[in-house]
């Protein structure tokens, strides 16, 4: 072989160690993060990784013993056998190792679900699944219901019982780094417990088809130290503060028939179609999870929600003009 052709293998060779090695990091990057079912900041996440785990090393070695077997028979030793050799290993290899294997796995996860389904310590957050976003409410056992939306609050170190329906479509609820995936079924109630096990902002994410903003209708989650959470759960009871300059938006608000979609405690808006909007400003975005929650970001969701979130089902608001959808966004940035 001429030395251009070595270049040329040796070139290829180069290329594909390249792509090796850019494919090993994407798979590294999926390990960690706040939306990764291998960075688990849950008991029920770690306890999910865990089995994953145990999976996937179970896995790597039967592919070795296969790998092993094929080059034996092929490359060491590649004479024909005598069948009752053949008979063993189908006995052994085909019909025992794998029912243990099974058997062994099925085993385990069972064992898990006594612990992972153990029921929540006081408080229950109901979520509804719609299109498309997120309806919250608290129900702790010694105060009233506090209702919230596109944001879920835990305090870390308690078990958590979630409540999940749906009014519409089947949707599936899912936060990778502290816990498996729940449907939300339309006449069903399905439960979940989850326990975060550290401080931290974590992804939560809508993991079933439900329409053409599926992809549109991620939440935060914050998981808070207990005092901290329940500090915070007793000031979302009261109603917001409206700041005095921004009257002229709150009128806006509710002459443009928000408020008979949308509600804000404290004031004629008792909407119970869309989010409750009663502490909108401190949530850190826009449309559940679509953009960054700035005036100018809610007034243009506001104008162009039909082109932002295909099919949901808030009207845009085309028609009003600049400063009035500046005065709303405003109002609703300073609703704490």
């Amino acid at each position: 072989m001429d030395s251009q052709g070595d270049k040329t293998i040796a070139a290829r060779g180069r290329h594909w160690r390249i792509l090796a090695v850019a494919a090993g990091a994407l798979v590294l990057g999926g390990c960690s993060g706040v939306q990764s079912a291998l960075d688990p900041a849950g008991f029920e996440a770690r306890e999910v990784a865990t089995l994953f785990w145990v999976m996937a090393i179970g896995a790597g070695v039967v592919w070795a013993i296969v790998m092993a077997i094929a080059v034996y028979a092929t490359r060491i030793r590649p004479d024909p056998h005598e069948e009752k050799v053949g008979l063993r290993l189908i006995l052994w290899g085909g019909v025992g190792f794998p029912t243990v294997v099974l058997a062994g796995l099925l085993v385990y996860g069972l064992g898990m679900m006594w612990t992972l389904r153990e029921p929540g310590e006081g408080l229950r957050i109901d979520i509804s699944g719609e299109q498309f976003w997120w309806r919250v409410t608290y129900r702790p056992q010694d105060g009233a219901a506090v209702a919230s939306a596109n944001e879920v609050r835990l305090p870390v170190g308690e078990r958590v019982e979630f409540a999940l329906t749906a009014p519409d479509v089947i949707h599936a609820f899912w936060i990778p780094s502290l816990g498996g995936k729940v449907d939300m079924i339309p006449g069903r109630e399905n439960r979940l417990v989850l326990q975060a096990e550290k401080p931290g902002v974590y992804r939560g994410v809508c993991a079933e088809f439900c329409g053409a903003s599926h992809a549109l209708m991620a939440f935060d989650v914050v998981a808070m130290e207990k005092d901290a959470f329940e500090a915070w759960l007793k000031d979302q009871a009261r109603p917001a503060a409206q700041a005095s300059e921004q009257a002229r938006g709150a009128e806006l608000f509710l002459n443009n028939g928000c408020g008979a979609c949308h509600a804000v405690s404290g004031t004629e808006a008792k909407g119970v179609v869309g989010p409750d909007l009663t502490r909108f400003g401190e949530r850190p975005t826009v449309g559940a999870g679509l953009m960054p929650n700035t005036p100018d970001n809610v007034a243009r969701f506001i104008r162009e929600t039909d082109t932002l979130k295909p099919r949901a089902k808030m009207p845009a608001y085309g028609a009003l003009k600049p400063d009035e959808l500046q005065a709303i966004a405003g109002y609703l940035g300073s609703l704490k």
